[in-house]
This record gives structure tokens, sequence and C-alpha cells, in this order.
């Protein structure tokens, strides 16, 4: 059986440089393959079991097993870049004042082992536009390694528009109290 890579390019850390010309960080996704019992059938369930910052292990991996028993498998991707996109600044903002800042591990069926990450992004809509297309999602909370370096991108790129639309004026002197 032969693997397929995960889609997107890999050369290209940045899908546009920011002027800082950092390259972007590089991670590592561990992915999970356990059989469980749907009625009669036994059937593959996938889970993020890890996603850091760096390349584990040394060297390139793309879907390589690094851990098999009854239980289930996991395999190991690294090399995987954080591409960030300009046009996207506005959502990755948002992901870093959330409570839990996150990255989404946007996965696509693949031949062996079954489902790859094809791209690591902190874009939350985006993320919910290939969930919305029945693409695999997961969510992990976002290496502190990444945080340095995706604020710089936002403080760089990311514009706050004004808010648009007529504002709601006050109720005073209506005579709308309660009672």
């Amino acid at each position: 059986m032969s693997r397929q890579e995960p889609a997107g390019p890999t050369s290209s850390p940045l899908s546009t440089e920011s002027s800082s010309g950092e390259g972007s960080p590089i991670l590592s996704v561990i992915l999970g393959r356990y059989l469980v019992w749907r009625g009669p059938l036994q059937v593959a369930t996938w889970r993020l079991v890890g996603l850091v910052a760096g390349d584990v292990g040394g060297e390139t991996a793309a879907g390589r097993c690094v851990r098999r028993d009854e239980g289930g498998e996991d395999y190991l991707w690294t090399g995987l870049p954080l591409r960030l996109d300009r046009g996207a600044a506005e959502s990755y903002w948002f992901n870093l004042v959330s409570e839990r800042p996150s990255l989404f591990v946007i996965c696509r069926p693949v031949t062996d082992p079954g489902l790859a990450p094809a791209r690591v992004t902190p874009d939350h809509d985006l993320a919910s536009a290939h969930m919305e297309a029945d693409d695999t999602v997961f969510s992990a909370a976002m290496p502190t390694e990444v945080v340095p370096q995706l604020e710089r991108f936002v403080m760089e790129h990311y514009r706050p528009q004004p808010r648009s639309g007529r504002r709601r004026s006050g109720r005073q002197g209506e005579g709308g109290g309660h009672g």
C-alpha cells in the first residue's frame, strides 16, 4: 500500500510573507486510529493524540506508525508548516484573545493509514468551512512556542475595521420603563 503525502505546499511555510521575514513554526502531529464496535461492525475512529511545535524524532515522517497494540495505532506526521494568510489575520486575533487559543488540524482521507493531516491552521473560520465540507477537523491547545510568532503576524497584518451600521439610541425620554 502506498502512503499519500498531506495536501498543500510544504516548501513555503507562509502563504504570504510577513514583513518580519521569519519562517513559520514547523509542527508535528500524532493521530490515533482505534477500532470501535458500532452494532455488529468494527469501524475505525480517529482522534488527535498530540500536536507539538518542532520536528519530533528529528526526521520527516508522513504517517509513520509509532505505536501499535490491540487498542489501536498512532501515526506521526512531522514537518507540517503553520501557513499563515494575511486575509485571515482577524480570525487569528480572535483565536489569540479567546479563553483557549487553539490550532486546528484539517485532515483528509488517504489510502494508508486512512486519514492524514492536510493543514494546520489557527483560523477558526477555515476550520469551520472544512467541517461543513465533511472534512475531519481536530483542535488542540496552541503550543506556547507558536503564540509569539502568531502575535507578531497579527500585529503586522490585522487592521480592525470601524463598525458599520447605525447605532442604537438610548431609550431616554421614551417612557419605556418596566412598571
